[in-house]
């Protein structure tokens, strides 16, 4: 009986030392996660204002070598990537002008027709990038005010029937986020075309968007008149890394040029900018936090664009 007695409070005690043990267990764990988890939130908050103070200050650094000149380019100070570390985190910064990029906005009119300019460059400059000339009649459909589709296009008629139903917008893009809603533009047609295109400009009013010669990639360069050649285009881009455009009228003085600077329309080329895409990447320790902010030098509002992930 004692034998059995003894058995038995050993077991007893081996079952409360077993949840003791898995008591202690549990309780280290939540203590384990609930510091983890407060201290990635002081590193996200730390990150994110690590972002940010790099938007600011590549915002200083654009008013300081870009406000109030005549010309700007790829050999300028915010051209090139800015990298800090210290004890507390990195910051990365990369700044592109957003002249530099075809405006998606004026390839077509309120009214429906096309624009007689920035159309066939937008025409061109999706055959260079091997994506469809189609594209531009959903974008058309998309940008103008009726509600008659293009021949490749699409209006409400069509995203009405789509799994999740929606209108056509009939104005003007606001965001590139905002092409994911167009007919046409999948993720693999974004992926090629955003380096080359914006939706922001000097101008919204839908008259001009000029482009900047010195710091137009090959591809927008190659779409500005049907007569550019990639060996005219490549003549560009190696006389700017020395000679900075500092008018228009200076790409004559690339050899070839003189002729289809004569075709080119009024106010389609530009020397300076004032409209930049700035991208801060702030890291602390294993946590990263990003803003994207599209900015207008001088203008009003100073900022068009804000987003932070």
């Amino acid at each position: 009986m004692i034998r059995g007695e003894r058995g038995f409070a050993l077991v007893i005690t081996l079952v409360v030392s077993a949840l003791l043990v898995a008591l202690v267990t549990e309780f280290v764990n939540e203590v384990y996660v609930d510091t983890s988890a407060r201290q990635n939130f002081v590193d996200a908050q730390q990150a994110s204002l690590l972002a940010e103070s790099g938007i600011n200050g590549g915002i200083k650094l654009l008013q300081l070598f870009v406000a109030g000149r005549k010309y700007n380019s790829l050999s300028d100070p915010w051209a090139k990537p800015i990298e800090l570390a210290d004890e507390q985190g990195t910051l990365e910064v990369t700044i592109e002008d957003e002249s530099a990029k075809l405006n998606l906005n004026m390839v077509a009119l309120p009214k429906g027709d096309m624009h007689p300019v920035y159309h066939p460059i937008a025409t061109r400059l999706l055959k260079k990038l091997e994506l469809s000339p189609d594209l531009c009649d959903s974008l058309g459909d998309w940008r103008d005010e009726r509600e008659e589709p293009n021949p490749a296009g699409a209006e409400t008629a069509y995203y009405s029937t789509l799994q999740a139903p929606y209108a056509a917008k009939n104005a003007l893009l606001d965001t590139l986020d905002e092409l994911r809603l167009v007919k046409g533009f999948d993720a693999k047609t974004m992926e090629r075309l955003l380096p080359f295109v914006t939706v922001f400009a000097e101008d919204r009013t839908g008259t001009a968007a000029p482009i900047n010669i010195n710091t137009a990639p090959a591809e927008v360069l190659a779409a500005i008149s049907n007569n550019m050649s990639d060996d005219l285009v490549e003549r560009i881009i190696d006389y700017r890394k020395t000679t900075p455009f500092q008018k228009p009228g200076d790409l004559n003085n690339v050899t070839g040029m003189d002729s289809i600077t004569l075709t080119l329309p009024s106010g389609l080329v530009q020397t300076n900018s004032n409209i930049y895409r700035l991208v801060s990447r702030g890291r602390v320790k294993e946590t990263s936090r990003v803003i994207e902010a599209v900015v207008n030098i001088g203008g009003s509002p100073p900022t068009l664009y804000w987003r932070e992930y």
